[in-house]
């Protein structure tokens, strides 16, 4: 597996061995990151259950700035991390870009990022929540309930993970049930390759706005 565009291109991934991580395929990470592509740019990337990190690090590869890969398990944390050292001593590696892998799972890490906002506001007298990404991509187990999906969707929300202006994707089994925005957001795309499902997650003002851009525009 390698990196398939951008600065860091043909760079090589490996994931580990067996089934416990599920690695996007080619056809719908290109598809995927056509529709992220505008977004990309400098942008705050966050990959929750990261697997090998192949998705985070793609976008990297693609203009992001920072990248922060969120994975629960230990060799497979282990293993992004090094795939992290390696890019960072690549010579397509700039200045200004960050990346780093959290090893937690994607519901504490959530928790945990909502409890240093609050010290942090506690500290400046004020209130204050985490800066919010730009863009967050969300690939649980197949077997990871829709229910938590949803409370998973609505906690990022509520703690400023995810903010007006941010591109949620999440990919489940097609099987699944249709996961409910918060709300507020809306459920902007939705596609399906075989056996996988993709979604698009935006604020349902973000949303408005494009559309009224569009109109403006077609007029």
């Amino acid at each position: 597996m390698r990196v398939i565009a951008g600065k860091c291109r043909s760079l090589p991934l490996k994931t580990v061995p067996g089934r416990q991580t599920r690695p996007t395929t080619d056809r719908i990470k290109e598809t995927l990151f056509n529709m992220l592509q505008p977004y990309l740019p400098d942008a705050r990337f966050l990959d929750l259950f990261a697997g090998s990190g192949a998705i985070g690090i793609e976008a990297l590869s693609r203009g992001a700035r920072e990248l922060v890969a969120v994975e629960s398990s230990a060799p497979a944390a282990a293993l992004i991390a090094k795939t992290l050292t390696a890019l960072q001593r690549n010579r397509s590696w700039e200045r200004g870009m960050t990346a780093r892998v959290i090893r937690a799972r994607a519901e504490k890490y959530v928790a945990s990022s909502a409890a240093r906002s609050a010290s942090n506001a506690d500290a400046a007298g004020g209130s204050a929540k985490s800066a919010a990404f730009d863009v967050i991509f969300i690939d649980p187990p197949y077997a990871f309930a829709t229910e938590d999906c949803n409370q998973l969707l609505s906690d990022m929300v509520a703690h400023g993970i995810a903010g007006g202006n941010t591109t949620i994707v999440l990919e489940r089994s097609a099987r699944s049930d249709e996961p409910v925005p918060p709300e507020g957001w809306v459920l902007a795309e939705h596609r399906d390759y075989g056996e996988t499902a993709v979604w698009y997650i935006e604020s349902a003002l973000e949303t408005s706005e494009a559309s009224e851009t569009s109109g403006a525009t077609d007029e």
